[in-house]
């Protein structure tokens, strides 16, 4: 990388311009171990999370907060199965696989009982190619037992589905929690991440429902924000973050920026090859209200499955357009008063 594209992938205002750096989590090879929520509270000495099941799959943490920096999420799908030209198998998106092969529940699917998505081809084991079927060939129903219509996706016509996905704090190009905090307590470090300071936080909450993820929360018990830092410490000493050296897989992956960009578009080049077309990556463009993120990720279905906004916007870039609306209102409303008390003379 040039001197020049170093830095303009980095933080501004340091002397020393340090490249950019962030994640790239690959869902589709995480197996849901937790090994890096696990590594995560142990190097940063995060309190232990409510061991209790709640009662999503076998997700014990639930979600982010100031106690949990990395959380695995396990989200459960029921796979319908389809006939399409006379072959039964399970949809997986824009496919229809044999139950059992390596196709099969492993690909998107449409919402249990929503409405059918257009099919445009056919494959997967035990079949000859990809085939163009006519979206009127295929049976979206079958008739039950006691003779009624029941449509295909109900829980008598569907396999199990697992999607694993290790979610953590985006570290935005544009970070509306650092842009609401009032004592300088988030600030964006050399590397471009954002991290939360402790001992100047004063626990306002401003930056809590700025964040258009739901990533900060404050601590209960000094009611202080806390969140991932991308283990600022150990990247300031040359290391990988803990969680990514944990992960068993490498679904985690850290490094400079662009080569997690770079990383991340061919591993989806890969997985639309073998078939997955509903497979997206998530946090990777300069467009959207973040501005990109320094954690992308690899999804196999909508972002909203993984309890992901699909459009995420940083609140903190309306503050010039709500000033103004705030002072248009004002001066009607004084005006208003004011010609309400020249009325009252006249």
């Amino acid at each position: 990388m040039t001197a020049s594209a170093k830095r303009s992938t980095a933080a501004p205002g340091y002397r020393d311009a340090h490249e950019r750096m962030g994640f790239f989590t690959d869902t589709t090879v995480c197996i849901g171990c937790k090994a890096c929520e696990v590594a995560c509270k142990e190097w940063n000495l995060i309190p232990s999370s409510d061991t209790a099941m709640t009662g999503n799959s076998y997700d014990n943490t639930g979600g982010l907060g100031a106690d949990t920096w990395r959380h695995v999420a396990f989200i459960e799908q029921r796979v319908p199965e389809i006939t399409a030209m006379g072959v039964s198998g399970v949809f997986t998106g824009e496919r229809v696989a044999r139950p059992g092969s390596t196709a099969a529940g492993s690909a998107p699917a449409p919402p249990v009982g929503g409405e059918p998505v257009d099919l445009a081809r056919i494959g997967g084991d035990g079949f000859a190619g990809d085939q163009t079927v006519d979206r009127d060939s295929i049976d979206f129903t079958r008739t039950g037992e006691d003779g009624l219509v029941v449509p295909i996706g109900s829980s008598a016509d569907a396999q199990l589905r697992w999607l694993m996905s290790s979610d953590v704090c985006k570290h935005c190009t544009t970070a509306a929690c650092l842009d609401v905090c009032p004592t300088g307590s988030l600030f964006k470090t050399e590397f471009a991440t954002v991290v939360v300071q402790p001992d100047i936080c004063n626990g306002c909450g401003y930056c809590v429902p700025a964040c258009p993820y739901g990533v900060l929360d404050r601590r209960e018990d000094d009611g202080r924000v806390w969140k991932c830092t991308l283990c600022y410490d150990r990247l300031r000493d040359g290391q990988e973050p803990a969680c990514a050296k944990a992960c068993p897989t490498d679904s985690i992956n850290f490094g400079p920026h662009a080569d997690m960009l770079a990383m991340a578009r061919e591993r989806l080049d890969e997985v639309v090859d073998a078939g997955y077309a509903g497979a997206q990556l998530y946090g990777d463009g300069p467009s959207g209200g973040v501005d990109g993120a320094g954690s992308l990720f690899l999804l196999l279905d909508e972002p909203e499955v993984y309890g992901l906004p699909p459009d995420p916007v940083a609140p903190s870039k309306q503050l010039r357009s709500m000033w103004r609306a705030a002072a248009a209102a004002s001066g009607a409303l004084v005006a208003g008063v004011a010609m309400a008390l020249l009325g009252g003379r006249r």
